[in-house]
């Protein structure tokens, strides 16, 4: 039998108790979907209307490679005859009656186009109809030959375009048809394990039973088919529990996922049956071994899942559904003097727990933020059960993708691998695999929290512990793959590097060639994306993201009140756009009135803001670093990734106003630190420690000779040259119309020698830094010169004039030294006895 291009037998093969052949004897062209579905129906007419003797004795004919194609045949006819809806019919209707016009216009224009008689007879069709007092088709046109409404086409054509009832009578038949297609199948499944339960073989041709049956499960089903599939279900895990929880654990997972889906359903009687086949699920697998490990973790991974991806379950009719099971298991005599009661309800109050994260992710959903914190928070919670936090780190990962935080879905992904790592470790000794997540330090400094060293961690040995797919190595290769590839992404390539350092001796040990070259072309790719971006036009192509402090204050934040975080977002973002964008999320959230922003960066005093309000301050910042940090961060990929300290500046002067004078302008330096490093699995981290540094308007001076000196010495050995940049760097430099420019500053500050001896120090630094800037001033017009053309030689020359004018003007102001500085710590004597040094002398002791 051919089902959608599988081949058929050839004609003059023997129908020997019409066994199925699993040779194809020569190839076959596919059938159409229609012709499949014809032939699908005729075979459930048959598997309908057969004896059931018949069947079984078939059945016991057929080897087990033949009886897993008919398994595949009937998975086949689930998803063929699944119900599509109502909608589907009329979506379905309104495109085959638009197709119908179109084909009748076209048939009309091919008409019209030609010449002769058919052109004229249809033009007088259409003068008889026009001139027809009633409009209609039947007047009295005795000279028309062809009338084509009154010709078969033209009224199916018409009636393409169905009633509201004619629809509705069609999802009837449709919804009756998948009702007994899939309770013939059902019946077909019993009937197999009824004759394979005796043989020896049955292991094989059960799975592929329970895998029709779960598929039905997965499938738009009518209330009817659902009882009796359930209680089919009930029946094979009863007979066979060894089915589940020994041979085929990741049906056992999706068994529960479907479950937990049906136990969420309107319908009474749904809900009723899946608690109950949820419930007998839990005491089958406690009856094995007094414990129920295993459906637990799949059961709560399934909630989870459902949690993170599903919006359509409904919460409170899933409530009722664990109440049910609640009650079964205090009703439960058999079980009542054993520790069962005890876990059901611990079960159930963790269900209960992650139900209500989950209906404050709900009321968060248009906030990004704050539904990745709720996410963060739960998988937070399961940090003792692997498998749970490994579920919510690649939901976090996924909803990071959806937004193209791609750095932030590596980040998960990193996690998730350092943690199967960490209980793989326990699992298997194997020298070329990672030793836990101290091996991922490199990648991220956030990965140690992975570690598995608290006294509640669960061994990976107990039942249902590390069960997924994910916990092997085939699985941590998946994620680290997956980790590098988002990496790239997200133009971290250097990242991409260390994640194939943890992959490359796995493949080495594997012998695994073709990968090895596979990876190896991918970090030359890495390495050449490095390279091209780091030079020339390109430089400054990669940019990671902007940091904005954002300070919270009101009660109607709830929690959030008077929480400062440090938050990441896209690259080149503007402080008008993410205040724009906070603003206008929170205004429609508690009113446009009811939220303020507050616009500068000054501490702020919660007893001045009005308490019915809701305040938010933005501050932009910039990554800081200590001085003996800037020696390992060299590239710009160092100075942008581990982040965990930022800086902002806030100018004020002492009487209170924001910006004075020079020799009255102050800054206040506000360094804060975060709980974790950027990037991170979230892309908002709370701030956990503030430190402030007040700079003296000389030191702020000396902050600014040291930028412009910076970005001279910048734009001068940039490779390529820029003359651009060279130029409007030099023009603010040696400029005349600067405003607060290197010549005031000297003048305010180095005119006179400081009576204060504390600032003598940075007089000095301040004198040495004007001798520094205006060296790079000399070097940077050498540069000019040589990048101009003939037409800006005059622009030059103002330039070299402009310079010249202020090395005169700061000369004087830059050689006078302070003599204090310069005297002798320690007298020198005048003539050197070297025999006479105590380092070269001996003593006797």
């Amino acid at each position: 039998m051919a089902i959608a291009g599988t081949a058929t037998p050839t004609p003059m093969s023997r129908p020997s108790s019409f066994l199925l052949n699993s040779q194809a004897s020569r190839p076959h062209g596919s059938f159409s979907a229609e012709s499949s579905r014809s032939l699908l129906i005729c075979l459930l007419w048959v598997l309908k209307n057969a004896d059931e003797l018949v069947l079984q004795k078939w059945f016991t004919d057929l080897s087990v490679s033949q009886l897993n194609r008919l398994l595949d045949l009937l998975y086949l006819c689930v998803s063929c005859f699944e119900y599509k809806g109502k909608k589907a019919f009329e979506r379905m209707n309104s495109l085959t009656f638009k197709k119908s016009k179109d084909m009748k216009a076209k048939l009309e224009e091919a008409i019209l186009g030609s010449i002769g008689a058919r052109q004229e007879m249809v033009r007088r069709s259409r003068g008889q109809l026009e001139r027809s007092p009633s409009g209609s088709a039947f007047g009295s046109q005795e000279n028309l030959r062809w009338r084509k409404d009154m010709t078969h086409w033209r009224q199916n054509s018409e009636k393409m375009d169905k009633t509201r009832a004619e629809l509705e009578h069609e999802a009837l038949i449709d919804g009756n048809l998948a009702t007994e297609a899939n309770l013939i199948i059902l019946d077909t499944l019993e009937i197999v394990v009824q004759t394979v339960s005796v043989t020896e073989s049955k292991e094989s041709i059960l799975g592929g039973v329970l895998k029709v049956l779960l598929h039905s499960m997965a499938c738009n089903q009518s209330a009817l088919y659902l009882q009796h599939c359930f209680a089919t279900q009930r029946a094979l895990v009863s007979k066979f529990p060894e089915l589940l929880f020994e041979e085929e654990t990741e049906q056992c997972a999706d068994l529960c996922l479907r479950l937990l889906r049906s136990c969420s359903s309107s319908i009474g009687t749904i809900r009723a049956h899946a608690s109950a086949s949820l419930y007998l699920l839990m005491r089958q697998n406690f009856e094995i071994g007094n414990n129920f490990a295993r459906v637990k973790m799949q059961v709560t991974m399934s909630l989870s899942s459902l949690v993170g991806t599903s919006q359509n379950f409904n919460e409170e009719f899933l409530r009722r559904s664990l109440k049910t099971i609640l009650t079964y298991a205090e009703e439960d005599l058999e079980l009542r003097e054993t520790t069962f009661p005890d876990q059901v309800q611990d079960l159930v109050f963790n269900l209960h727990m992650i139900l209500s994260d989950t209906v404050k992710m709900k009321e968060h959903q248009e906030d990004p933020e704050m539904l990745i914190d709720l996410m963060y928070r739960i998988a937070k919670g399961y940090q003792t059960s692997p498998d749970l936090r490994l579920t919510w780190l690649q939901n976090m990962a996924g909803k990071h993708s959806e937004r193209n935080n791609h750095a932030e879905a590596a980040q998960c992904l990193v996690h998730s691998a350092a943690l199967v790592a960490e209980y793989l470790s326990m699992l298997e000794d194997r020298k070329y695999l990672p030793v836990g997540c101290v091996t991922f330090q490199n990648i991220s400094s956030n990965v140690l929290e992975e570690s598995a060293v608290s006294d509640d961690v669960v061994s990976p040995d107990e039942e249902g512990i590390c069960s997924g797919k994910y916990f092997t190595e085939i699985g941590l290769v998946g994620l680290l793959e997956q980790a590098a590839s988002s990496f790239s992404m997200a133009g971290m390539y250097e990242a991409v590097n260390e994640v194939y350092k943890v992959l490359i001796p796995i493949h080495e040990a594997n012998r695994d060639a073709k990968k090895l070259a596979t990876i190896h072309g991918k970090l030359q790719e890495a390495f050449g994306k490095i390279v091209h971006q780091s030079t020339g036009w390109e430089l400054g192509k990669r940019m990671f993201g902007t940091y904005f402090r954002v300070g919270i204050y009101g009660s109607k934040f709830g929690d959030l009140d008077e929480q400062e975080f440090v938050y990441k977002e896209p690259a080149i973002t503007k402080l008008a756009e993410i205040s724009h964008r906070l603003e206008g999320f929170y205004g429609e959230r508690f009113g446009e009135e009811q939220v303020e922003v507050i616009k500068d960066s000054n501490p702020v005093d919660k007893c001045k803001l009005d308490p019915n309000k809701a305040f938010i301050q933005i501050t932009y910042v910039e990554p800081y670093f200590d001085t003996y940090e800037m020696k390992d961060r060299i590239t710009y990929f160092d100075k942008n990734y581990n982040l965990r300290r930022f800086v902002y500046c806030t100018p004020f002067t002492l009487d209170g106003r924001a910006h004075g004078d020079l020799h009255e302008q102050y800054k206040r330096k506000t360094i804060l630190t975060t709980s974790h490093a950027f990037p991170y699995i979230k892309t908002r981290i709370n701030i956990i420690h503030k430190e402030e540094i007040i700079s003296t308007p000389i030191e702020v001076a000396i902050e600014d000779m040291q930028k412009k000196t910076q970005e001279l010495a910048f734009a001068t050995h940039q490779d390529p040259a820029d003359a651009k940049m060279l130029q409007m760097v030099l023009q603010g430099s040696v400029g005349t119309t600067v405003n607060q420019g290197p010549l005031e500053v000297a003048q305010v500050f180095l005119s006179e020698i400081p009576s204060d001896p504390k600032l003598y120090r940075h007089h000095n630094k301040l004198r040495l830094c004007f001798k520094d800037f205006t060296k790079r001033c000399e070097d940077a017009l050498r540069k000019n010169k040589s990048l101009i053309g003939p037409d800006q030689k005059e622009y030059q020359r103002e330039l070299e004039r402009n310079y010249h004018r202020l090395k005169e003007a700061l000369q004087p102001l830059i050689n006078r030294k302070i003599p204090q500085l310069y005297k002798p710590v320690l007298q020198v004597n005048s003539h050197r006895d070297s025999f006479s040094r105590m380092s070269l002398r001996k003593l006797d002791i």
